[in-house]
């Protein structure tokens, strides 16, 4: 009876859905023009972000002139080896990518971390396996009493949806309050962060040998996804891989 009745419900929703789309049409996630389809840009923000995939350290994805495979290693990456296997980022930092994450992290826009997480899939596509553990940097909880929700485990759940791995939203827990890094160079943002992340111990068994992705939605320095990577890397995990939404350029570094 279900399965006679699922067409019929699918032609009736169709007025419904073309309602609503015409009341509330699908829009740009960077300017709020109007879009033929929900979690896509418009021609102008598109063209306006710089989507990251060319020559570029394998470690942590700063662009390089030219790069020979995933064994290129920028010069930083070789004076101080990241704690984490390899980085990824969907965009560049800039106008458009900072809008989405200010939507995203102070605008109560939570859509916005699907839009994020399409385009950040295009570049997991080798990252994440079915037994992958995909995890968001965790906030404190008096932030995220505050802000109601952490942005990048909105951003980690819409990646497992999108295209699988498991979710393990509690993996790591903050254990002390950190102020804004805003305003803080690379040294002091290492300090800030520094012993503030544990793992939760319902995970102690379940984090050795496993693959994990750790997400983000932007990377300035690094600091606080370092400091997440050297307590996954304690915990026994075989694999850390830093997932995020875009990347400031180490010529550009501002704090945020």
């Amino acid at each position: 009876m279900a399965l006679a009745l699922a067409p019929i419900l699918r032609f009736a929703a169709r007025p419904l859905r073309a309602a609503i789309d015409y009341a509330l049409p699908p829009r740009c996630a960077g300017c709020g023009a109007i879009t033929d389809a929900d979690h896509v840009f418009c021609l102008g923000c598109w063209q306006s972000l710089d989507f990251l995939g060319g020559p570029a350290c394998g470690q942590c994805a700063e662009p390089l002139a030219t790069a020979w495979g995933d064994e290129a290693r920028c010069g930083a990456c070789l004076a101080d080896p990241p704690p984490f296997d390899l980085l990824r980022a969907a965009v560049a930092y800039g106008p458009i990518a900072r809008a989405l994450a200010l939507k995203l992290k102070y605008g109560r826009r939570p859509g916005v971390a699907v839009t994020m997480a399409r385009a950040m899939r295009r570049r997991a596509a080798d990252l994440i396996e079915p037994d992958t553990l995909v995890a968001p940097v965790p906030l404190h909880r008096r932030r995220l009493w505050s802000r109601g929700y952490n942005q990048a485990a909105l951003i980690a759940r819409a990646l497992v949806r999108e295209g699988g791995g498991e979710i393990a939203p509690d993996l790591l827990r903050r254990t002390r309050a950190t102020p804004p890094l805003r305003g803080l160079g690379r040294s002091a943002r290492a300090r800030t962060v520094s012993g503030a992340f544990a793992l939760d111990p319902a995970w102690r068994a379940r984090v050795k040998g496993r693959r994990v992705v750790l997400v983000d939605d932007v990377y300035t320095t690094g600091a606080t996804v370092k400091a997440c990577a050297r307590v996954l890397r304690r915990a026994g995990a075989a694999h850390v891989a830093i997932l995020c939404w875009a990347r400031v350029m180490r010529d550009e570094e501002e704090p945020r």
